[in-house]
């Protein structure tokens, strides 16, 4: 056989064995994708307030609170961003205070499988002094029995899990991202 014509022929059986190579890897992921291993891979959608429930709102210190969400649903979601913040107006609209939300750290998403949970951290001013309190700038302390927040497009009432009250002073609170 001539020099030339081996290389062709050297060169035909690459490409050959090049195009087997990469039909069978083509039919391996196939494969995966059939069965279904290409389905755990695929990003969750997006919690909706359908799926998420506040379940906790824990004192971690006077003025500190964790508030926690769990996926209530059968399918996982995906949880994102900061929770917003109004303290309810024990019983009348006209009395909830809603509170700027100053938001602590970065956010990512949260993958919440089936019975999952998520949390964030709440820091409120703290009300001074014992019994009746008072606001280092002079104001009145704002007390609630509840609040309501805000998560996956949704709103939940909490109340403080050891029974007692939310207290603080001025209109903002500090909040983490929600996180597993």
């Amino acid at each position: 056989m001539k020099r030339a014509t081996r290389c062709v022929a050297i060169k035909a059986s690459s490409a050959l064995l090049l195009a087997g190579f990469a039909s069978g890897t083509l039919f391996v992921a196939s494969a995966a994708a059939a069965t279904g291993d290409g389905a755990r891979r695929a990003a969750a959608a997006p919690c909706t307030s359908s799926q998420v429930a506040a379940t906790s709102a824990q004192p971690t210190g006077s003025a500190q609170v964790r508030i926690t969400v769990t996926n209530k649903s059968a399918k996982p979601c995906v949880l994102k961003g900061f929770p917003t913040v109004a303290l309810a107006g024990q019983g009348s609209p006209d009395k909830n205070k809603p509170l700027r939300v100053i938001r602590v750290g970065t956010s990512g998403p949260v993958q919440l499988a089936a019975g999952g949970r998520a949390s964030a951290q709440l820091t409120f001013t703290p009300v001074l002094g014992e019994a009746d309190g008072y606001c280092a700038s002079g104001a009145d302390p704002f007390v609630a029995p509840s609040m309501v927040v805000g998560v996956a497009g949704g709103r939940q009432q909490l109340a403080p899990d050891d029974g007692s009250e939310f207290a603080l002073c001025g209109s903002t609170v500090r909040a983490t991202a929600f996180r597993g």
